[in-house]
């Protein structure tokens, strides 16, 4: 069975839970100036000038603020032991805690302007970390109901509910045009895709088969969305799939990635190969998609990142690391990839961001 990494939100479970101990906070501030780039492993010829961003713990889903001077992220660090959210400036890597510090979080992203954040938590339900998802019935992830997607300021104050209502609320991202936002939500009893306005007004439901919806971003005009998505088509998996709903989990063992116009018509699929893929992020050229996948390892353990037409033509492997690659997004300009990997790590099971550049033209290999 494909195993994703253990996390809640955009990919949910993603943590090995031996690896407890992160590093302290004042140890990942190494300034990004005095870090030695990192060499592209063999076969990634797609990067080059690979910096590392932090050190230690985990760390993952780095989104850029719409001017590409700041990161928002999740990270773990002691003594925590679930993420909270953090906003880095890349000028010198250094960051600092803007969510509750309570409670669990995922899924930050910039609102246009870049002096507000949002993202989902369960601070509001318990200021403790919310219990690990029962593997009793196998590969899970838990899609905590008290989830809400909530906004505040840069240094995180102010902050306040989005749209709230009963039931997960999460997954949210913001069009690069910045007048909607895209999230999953179980408000309507299945996790589907919906839409807002930045302010939270005009609730639009996306998606309405059967299955898990989710982990949705939008082409950099807007016009369309990217997605993960398994729809249950037989009785047997539908109703395994509602049972495990009704206990707040999926099963995360096959995700394919699809592809839809704004308002949720014209949806197509673009992969169709049986493994879990997810983070997908569009090329600035709207016409290529970026996404990990476990396809190309028999045992399902390791993501690489990958890329494929909105066509669902021309699938292309871009890192050959052999434990974790993830949560890739583009600048603006495509000139730079900012991505998560276990690669460098100083400890079975660290996660770091890293920011590359992307060689769209690749020499050919002598």
């Amino acid at each position: 069975m494909p195993v994703l990494p253990l996390r809640t939100g955009r990919y949910a479970a993603l943590r090995h839970l031996l690896v407890m101990i992160a590093l302290t906070l004042s140890s990942l501030e190494t300034p990004l100036a005095t870090a030695q780039p990192l060499a592209a492993l063999p076969g990634e010829v797609h990067l080059a000038n690979i910096r590392q961003l932090t050190f230690g713990g985990e760390n993952a889903e780095g989104y850029l603020s719409f001017d590409e001077t700041r990161l928002i992220f999740q990270a773990t660090h002691a003594p925590r032991t679930c993420d909270a959210q953090y906003v880095m400036n890349l000028a010198d890597a250094s960051f600092s805690l803007v969510s509750t510090g309570t409670g669990r979080t995922t899924c930050g992203y910039f609102l246009p302007g870049d002096t507000t954040i949002l993202y989902a938590s369960t601070h509001a339900a318990s200021a403790e970390c919310p219990p690990v998802p029962d593997h009793s019935q196998g590969y899970v992830w838990a899609v905590y109901p008290s989830y809400d997607i909530y906004t505040a300021r840069l240094d995180g104050s102010g902050i306040k509910p989005l749209a709230a209502a009963p039931g997960y609320d999460a997954e949210a991202t913001v069009s690069p045009r910045g007048d909607r936002i895209v999230f999953t939500s179980a408000r309507d009893g299945d996790l589907d895709l919906y839409s807002m306005n930045t302010d939270g007004s005009d609730v639009r439901r996306l998606t309405n088969e059967l299955g898990y919806d989710g982990g949705a971003f939008y082409s950099w005009d807007g016009a369309h969305i990217v997605y993960r998505a398994w729809h249950q088509t037989d009785s047997a998996s539908a109703a395994t799939y509602k049972r495990l709903l009704a206990s707040n989990l999926v099963k995360p063992s096959r995700m394919e990635l699809f592809v839809m116009n704004a308002d949720g018509s014209g949806r197509r699929q673009i992969t169709n190969n049986g493994a879990a893929n997810f983070a997908p992020f569009f090329h600035p050229d709207n016409k290529h998609v970026i996404f990990a996948s476990n396809v190309s390892d028999p045992r399902g353990r390791n993501f690489d990142l990958y890329m494929i037409g909105v066509d669902g033509q021309g699938l292309t492997r871009i890192t050959f690391n052999d434990t974790f690659d993830g949560f890739p997004m583009f600048t603006r300009d495509g000139k730079k990839l900012v991505f998560a990997s276990n690669r460098n790590a100083k400890r079975q099971g660290e996660t770091n961001l890293f920011i590359a550049d992307w060689i769209a033209d690749p020499a050919p290999a002598k």
